[in-house]
């Protein structure tokens, strides 16, 4: 960028700073948001309870394939946020 390009756009560095936050806080609420690890963890604690005689068998498969397509739609969703960042 030249020096008539700098000294014209000054003015607008503070307008660029506030954007280049915003964009960092989104990424990183979006990279809490989308973190499969929460889903991890609930399926080895559902798991546990089956184990444990908690839970029967059929709430086991029924929750185990709605957290698999939940972990999955995670994962391709995380992918996207970490090329972005």
């Amino acid at each position: 960028m030249g020096l008539i390009s700098q000294i014209l756009t000054f003015p607008l560095a503070p307008a660029r700073g506030v954007g280049w936050v915003l964009d960092q806080v989104v990424l990183a609420a979006e990279r809490e948001y989308y973190d499969p690890e929460p889903v991890r963890r609930e399926l080895r604690d559902l798991e546990q309870a089956l184990l444990d005689g908690r839970i029967g068998e059929e709430e086991f498969d029924r929750r185990e394939d709605e957290l698999l397509d939940e972990l999955e739609w995670l994962e391709a969703n995380s992918e996207e946020v970490e090329r972005r960042g």
